[in-house]
């Protein structure tokens, strides 16, 4: 299946990943900037899955341990983790300090790949997030429209091919989508379909919406919740996009 999705508004970083995973707008998680990140009070997917006896795991930049383990971030105990008492059970993060347009401080998306496969096969994981910021710097860099993206998206198409696959041959669901798009200027946070629309694919055996369809962000939190047949938070009003068994 694919399709496209619009975030929620502002169309910055810190806000879209909040809402991706409490499924709920910034106006009610109150993460309006990049700049107002802090631990959530919100039901989330982490915190569903874990509590249900469900084994995460993240490969994320350290935002997402703000917002839904421990916050502040403490580089030294954070770094790598692996605690079952935490709603993000075993998480392996990066900081990008120090990032600028000249040095981006991204990790290789091989590596992150790489890693995510290894938290698979050690600890079985249930519920796994991936997240890089390799090409949104790219596009902050050069813009949206340009032949360095086009080879970065390239790479990171290529990289990807490499192991979906395997997720898929352990019985793994995927969902490869996106936080924000971007403008020809290397710009996001506004209302423009450029700033907001982004493509979703999911790879697995559900039923999803017509080809092309157009989703709203706040309906991941309840799809996913809705593959593990957990029950979807009153806080997520969004209705699931995707129809069929219940994946184990």
């Amino acid at each position: 299946m694919s399709g496209a999705c619009a975030p929620s508004c502002p169309s910055t970083s810190g806000p879209c990943y909040a809402s991706i995973h409490t499924g709920v707008p910034p106006q009610v998680h109150g993460i309006t900037s990049n700049q107002t990140v802090r631990r959530l009070n919100l039901p989330d997917i982490f915190s569903a899955v874990s509590g249900a006896g469900g084994v995460t795991g993240a490969v994320t930049h350290s935002d997402w341990s703000r917002m839904f383990n421990r916050d502040p971030f403490d580089p030294v105990r954070d770094i790598e983790f692996d605690d079952d008492s935490l709603p993000i059970r075993h998480g392996r993060l990066h900081t990008m300090t120090g990032e600028s347009r000249d040095n981006q401080m991204t990790p290789s998306d091989v590596d992150l790949f790489a890693t995510l496969t290894n938290l698979i096969g050690r600890f079985g994981l249930d519920y796994g997030l991936l997240h890089t910021c390799t090409l949104d710097s790219m596009s902050h860099r050069f813009g949206q429209d340009c032949g360095p993206m086009d080879l970065a998206c390239y790479t990171v198409d290529a990289s990807l091919a490499a192991f979906l696959p395997a997720w898929r041959a352990a019985g793994y669901e995927v969902i490869v989508t996106a936080d924000h798009g971007h403008s020809d200027r290397g710009h996001h946070g506004g209302n423009a379909p450029d700033m907001r629309d982004f493509p979703v694919y999911y790879f697995g055996d559900a039923k999803g919406p017509e080809e092309d369809a157009l989703l709203d962000q706040l309906q991941l939190a309840p799809t996913i919740l809705s593959r593990f047949g957990l029950p979807i938070p009153d806080s997520m009003q969004a209705k699931p996009f995707l129809k069929g068994s219940v994946s184990n």
